[in-house]
């Protein structure tokens, strides 16, 4: 049966330094795919920020909704704005951060229905390239 979601219906996660909603996943009873909405703040001196982390066994494809911004991954840095589309593969480590000066706001999909069940935090010493 299909069913219409609104974000504030989805879930909260605690991830350092954005406000990320979980709105489709397996608890919702998706089979086969996540959607999560990300806003990233324009950063402030000293604030945490998320470091870069990696999907085991899934891609994640980013749409940018609004704002601009960069995904470090270990194959560069690449700018970003609104209109864009990333497919990162699986297994590749990447953070994406606000450049701008207003919000960056993404929509991330993911073809598993639990995506914290395979997503690795990297820890320090962070791979070349990655702030």
């Amino acid at each position: 049966m299909a069913r219409v979601v609104s974000e504030n219906q989805g879930k909260r996660l605690g991830l350092a330094g954005r406000a990320s909603f979980e709105i489709v996943s397996g608890a919702m009873g998706a089979r086969n795919a996540s959607v999560r909405t990300v806003e990233i703040p324009v950063a402030r001196p000293g604030e945490e920020l998320r470091g870069p982390h990696v999907h085991h066994g899934f891609e994640e494809c980013i749409y940018v909704l609004a704002g601009e911004g960069r995904i470090l991954t270990s194959t560069g840095a690449h700018p970003l704005r609104a209109g864009d589309t990333v497919l990162v593969p699986a297994e590749e480590p990447h953070v994406t951060r606000n450049t701008g000066s207003s919000p960056l706001k993404l929509v991330c999909f993911f073809p598993t229905p639990d995506v914290a069940g395979s997503t690795e935090d990297l820890r320090p010493p962070f791979p070349p390239g990655f702030e």
